[in-house]
């Protein structure tokens, strides 16, 4: 028998996330708030719209969210036209929304009061990723239940692996947002150190690149930075939710982040230059208006 999916939320990461489902042979149904979002993806892709996340849920094998932030979860899993009111025990519920880990167990728990299965499964890899099939899903949740889902998260993603119980996913989530912004700063302030120093920054990156300074954002950021474009990839404005989740959770797990306090007032700087929507590259912008001062 086929299995029945719906898809909740429709946005530049779930849009193909979803289409992949489709793809794979998987009946879907998706709901996203704006229904002309929705309506543009039946007509793409093989599947059916829902007007709420309860009809799209309704007789679903398993549910996949993916929307902004731990108040979006809530409004489409809770209540009467919520998913968790659709689903039916046996059935699974997977969110790859990038939330907090006290979300995730609170999802959990009431999964557990349903007989339904969860997985918290935030992703990396960006939209390229999402289009690609390339995701990273880092997964918190119980071993057997993510088991039945990991051969279906597989239809977009290079690799998915389940880290711990019920918000480990979100935690490792933290722990990818703490090492990008770290990356991101060295390579914003690298990249301006060439360019004032004479140098082509291509060139530099063309050599710096085969050795230990080789990165992912190097590889795929350096020409868009040098470039000045950045209407493009990750918006700051998600980027400080992110660290602002991870800093809230270090001040309960007592972990000191300091790099991530400085780096998180860095982006502030790049919201108040009116550059919420850039990339998270645009770091560079700091430091290039700094010096044309």
């Amino acid at each position: 028998m086929t299995i029945k999916t719906a898809f909740i939320g429709l946005g530049v990461m779930g849009y193909p996330m979803a289409g992949h489902l489709s793809k794979a042979g998987f009946e879907v149904c998706v709901y996203n708030r704006t229904r002309a979002r929705a309506e543009q993806w039946v007509e793409q892709y093989p599947g059916r719209v829902a007007d709420t996340p309860g009809r799209a849920t309704v007789g679903s094998d398993l549910v996949f969210i993916c929307v902004g932030q731990d108040d979006d979860v809530r409004q489409v899993c809770y209540g009467p036209e919520g998913v968790l009111e659709a689903m039916t025990a046996g059935s699974l519920l997977v969110d790859h929304t990038t939330a907090s880990a006290t979300l995730a167990r609170e999802l959990n728990q009431a999964c557990v009061e349903k007989g339904v299965g969860f997985v918290d499964a935030p992703v990396s890899g960006g939209q390229q990723g999402a289009e690609n099939g390339r995701l990273t899903v880092m997964c918190g949740g119980d071993e057997a239940v993510f088991e039945r889902a990991k051969p279906v998260i597989d239809c977009y993603a290079q690799m998915v692996k389940r880290v711990g119980p019920a918000g480990a996913g979100q935690l490792c989530k933290m722990v990818n947002q703490i090492c990008i912004a770290g990356v991101v700063q060295g390579l914003a302030e690298g990249l301006h150190f060439a360019q004032q120093a004479g140098l082509d920054g291509t060139e530099v990156v063309s050599v710096i690149a085969k050795g230990a300074a080789q990165s992912w954002q190097m590889e795929n950021r350096h020409q868009t930075m040098l470039a000045g474009e950045y209407n493009h990839g990750f918006a700051v404005d998600w980027m400080r939710k992110d660290l602002a989740m991870v800093l809230s959770e270090a001040r309960d797990n007592g972990a000191r982040l300091p790099l991530v306090a400085l780096v998180d007032q860095f982006y502030a700087d790049v919201q108040a230059n009116g550059g919420g929507r850039w990339d998270t590259s645009s770091l560079l912008t700091r430091l290039t208006a700094d010096t044309k001062d």
